[in-house]
């Protein structure tokens, strides 16, 4: 009797695992659902998914929504793309949305745009829907001299057919800042861009700098324009005070150099003052000059001396009796 229970036992786990496997191999409900929306998929093809580890959902729910919107989709192509890493069920939303808006976009191009790692679906929005791109505030400088601060405001639309290898938003951004730019700098005045802001926007949108890119720029719109430093002004007190510090650093160099020289004249008086007593020894050893002649020079020298001291303070005190004189009412 308890050999029996528990053969029965082992016979109910053994169907029970069976039937496991049975509807995990074979997903009836999947393919009951399928069959009553009018997508015809053989169970064969649902098991080969379990056995390639595709998961038969991600596969027959967005072919069964490309069925409903009428759209030939091959069961084949979109596994392939699922193992290719890519997301079905975005390209096929995709599909369906672009068919909707008549924009053509084959399956082979949306999957190459979702394995490139952008967004399929979204690419799709933005050329129903456009996109504004803003840019960060972008300074520049007026002929004048004065810095002209401007926002600008990009309407893009995706390019479908440049998704795959074109510039992203980044480009768009760096290039109107650029010709932003470029277009404050060519103008008179300051007040010549605050007063017509749109010649930006013009000039800017005349160089299609959409070109390489994923986008097809509708339109720029300057958003804010703002006046900034005066940068003229400053590079001018900036080069004023360069050349201050030049000059004075010239002037210090005439300076250095003059004192050079005068140490230099002193020296090469000093110099000459040395060779005096040379000469003198000379003139006593060959006999060209004679003891009581250097004696009669000195004293001539110290009369002459004399002399200029005597009228020096004679002039001084003149000077200072006829300050006194004129003290006198």
């Amino acid at each position: 009797m308890d050999s029996g229970l528990i053969t029965l036992g082992v016979v109910v786990v053994l169907v029970l695992v069976l039937l496991v496997f049975f509807f995990y191999f074979v997903p009836l409900g999947l393919w009951v659902t399928a069959l009553f929306s009018g997508v015809r998929v053989s169970i064969g093809t649902l098991i080969g998914m379990r056995l390639r580890k595709v998961p038969p959902a991600d596969i027959i729910r967005p072919y069964i929504s490309a069925a409903k919107a009428e759209l030939k989709l091959d069961v084949g192509q979109m596994e392939a793309h699922h193992l290719a890493g890519g997301n079905v069920g975005r390209v096929v939303t995709a599909l369906i949305s672009a068919d909707r808006a008549n924009i053509d976009l084959p399956w082979k191009r949306a999957t190459a745009i979702d394995l490139a790692g952008r967004d399929v679906l979204e690419a799709v929005q933005v050329s129903v829907n456009p996109k504004v791109i803003e840019t960060p505030r972008v300074a520049a400088v007026a002929k004048n001299g004065i810095q002209v601060i401007a926002v600008a405001r990009v309407t893009v639309r995706a390019n479908i057919d440049r998704l795959v290898g074109g510039a992203g938003e980044e480009t768009i951004i760096a290039r109107v800042g650029e010709g932003t730019v470029s277009a404050v700098g060519s103008a008179d005045s300051h007040k010549v861009v605050l007063e017509n802001p749109d010649q930006i926007s013009k000039l800017v949108l005349s160089r299609g700098l959409d070109a390489g890119t994923a986008f097809e720029i509708l339109s720029i719109d300057i958003a804010d324009v703002d006046v900034g430093r005066n940068i003229g002004a400053e590079l001018q007190t900036d080069q004023a005070e360069a050349d201050k510090k030049i000059a004075q650093a010239r002037a210090e160099e005439r300076r250095a150099m003059a004192v050079a020289q005068e140490q230099e004249m002193r020296a090469r008086v000093v110099e000459a003052e040395a060779e005096v007593p040379r000469a003198l020894a000379e003139a006593f050893r060959t006999g060209r000059l004679g003891v009581m002649d250097h004696y009669r020079m000195e004293n001539v020298q110290a009369d002459t001396r004399m002399r200029d001291s005597l009228a020096t303070e004679n002039g001084d005190q003149d000077s200072r009796r006829s300050g006194r004189a004129g003290d006198r009412p």
